[in-house]
């Protein structure tokens, strides 16, 4: 059973309902500190690569291609780790994916949440 997956951005106060709190982007953001993160885990590997966070930079009209090469990312062997460490996570409790980005709907966050709603 996997519980609720939800995504939202690192920088807004925690909420009672968030359950386990993950970070999921490659670099740390900018201007949090850690302590004020209030974060569960830092799981840098499930983030997309640097070339493919590099190439999209945030432009929303490449969006359905970044979405396709980071779900085929996502499929890749190196990603299985986190991705499993994720989906078991996710079958205890609730878990919110945290993003720096500013369109969360437009972020790895996003895909990753959908993309682990479906297994």
């Amino acid at each position: 059973m996997t519980h609720r997956i939800t995504y939202r951005r690192i920088y807004e106060a925690p909420s009672p309902d968030d359950g386990k709190r993950i970070l999921v982007d490659r670099v740390w953001p900018r201007g949090m500190r850690k302590e004020d993160a209030h974060l569960d885990e830092w799981l840098r590997d499930i983030a997309p690569s640097t070339d493919l966070r590099r190439w999209y930079a945030h432009s929303t009209t490449r969006f359905p291609e970044f979405r396709r090469r980071y779900l085929a990312e996502l499929s890749d062997e190196s990603h299985h780790p986190a991705a499993s460490h994720l989906r078991a996570l996710a079958s205890h409790s609730p878990l919110t994916l945290l993003t720096a980005t500013k369109d969360t709907s437009h972020s790895q966050a996003a895909i990753l949440a959908d993309w682990l709603s479906e297994r």
